[in-house]
């Protein structure tokens, strides 16, 4: 029998007895935490799967998100609470804890900022398609901060000057910046289009004498389709430097005609054509009539300029419009025997002096 600790023995401190029940109460723990969590997590995805609401999906996400190391933390500390430990033993294991709980607290972090701004995305992306586009960028950078926050926290827990720390990296990070410069200038360009927004996927712009419509705003670089089928791709710095016509923001569109008839066409025909052209315009859907009036004397035409608006800011449906107006006018025109000038020149010849011989 004397091969065998006894239950009084006093090993580190503590009796074998107390040294047991700690075994037992971490065992235990850990058995207990973890089926209670599988409980819970079983419970709470079936209650989810059964609600509108998104916000059980968030806590079967953060239950997801609850690691193995926590539950073994929770363990030791109840395990811990058992056992009489040294103030160096003690504060190395309040040191653990501190960091283990800022490890998970950082998985909680992130996944609570990745569930807000995906639900950000769905409830927005129907009515602002830009606001899609640089999300991600977003995320990173939360979530990004919120690990630089954990990880100055646990180094300032374990006795580490942080401060020393965040000068060198501010140093470093100056030198960084410098040598990124661009692609940061390009980063902060996308975060100033989600924020401004001066335009979004599915907008049709035009930057200088590019045009086509937009399909990705990424971290560096925009997208668009253009109207022959090619991909322009620009930098976002280089694109919010330019300037850009947002044909999606129209919400209607000025159209200018001109038509040109010949001189010899008679004072009371010139006085009806504002009325044609005004009747013309009138009976299209979807416009308003603005102006018709006899604009110049041309080269070779008498010229007329009309501008009326199309209510709607489609491409497609202006030409349409357009289409039907030209017709009319052209029908109108040839039951008043009003004839369209084109380029002609005239030529009076006269007769030439008498040369006395």
């Amino acid at each position: 029998m004397e091969n065998f600790i006894q239950l009084d023995q006093v090993i580190f401190g503590n009796t074998a007895a107390r040294w047991a029940i700690s075994v037992a109460v971490f065992v235990a723990a850990i058995i207990g935490l973890r089926l209670l969590s599988l409980l819970v997590l079983h419970r709470l995805t079936a209650l989810a799967g059964r609600t509108h609401t998104d916000l059980d999906d968030l806590v079967v996400e953060l239950l997801h998100k609850t690691k193995v190391l926590f539950i073994l933390l929770v363990a030791l500390s109840l395990a811990a609470s058992t056992l009489v430990l040294s103030p160096g033993l003690t504060d190395a294991l309040v040191k653990v804890l501190v960091v283990g709980l800022l490890l998970q607290g950082a998985f909680w972090g992130t996944t609570v900022i990745t569930y807000l701004i995906g639900r950000y995305h769905h409830h927005q992306v129907a009515l602002d398609p830009g606001g899609a586009t640089a999300l991600g960028a977003m995320s990173f950078i939360a979530r990004t901060l919120v690990w630089a926050v954990v990880l100055l926290l646990a180094l300032d827990n374990l006795g580490i000057d942080v401060t020393a720390l965040i000068t060198g990296l501010g140093i470093g990070g100056i030198a960084v910046a410098l040598a990124l410069q661009n692609v940061l200038s390009d980063l902060f360009a996308s975060l100033s289009i989600v924020i401004d927004k001066p335009f979004v996927v599915g907008d049709f712009i035009i930057v200088g004498d590019l045009l086509g419509s937009v399909e990705y705003v990424g971290l560096k670089t925009t997208r668009i389709r253009s109207l022959s089928g090619e991909q322009l791709i620009f930098s976002n710095s280089d694109l919010l430097g330019s300037r850009i016509r947002n044909f999606k923001r129209m919400s209607e569109r000025r159209a200018v005609f001109q038509i040109g008839v010949t001189y010899d066409t008679p004072l009371e025909k010139l006085r009806t054509i504002p009325t044609i052209i005004r009747e013309t315009v009138e009976m299209q859907d979807n416009t308003r009539f603005d102006r018709s009036h006899l604009k110049a004397y041309g080269a070779f035409s008498l010229d007329f300029e009309t501008v009326y608006i199309v209510l709607v800011p489609d491409y497609n449906a202006y030409m349409d419009i357009q289409h039907r107006i030209n017709l009319e006018v052209f029908r109108r025109f040839q039951e008043e025997g009003i004839e369209f000038a084109y380029p002609t020149q005239t030529v009076f010849v006269h007769p030439a002096s008498a040369v006395t011989p």
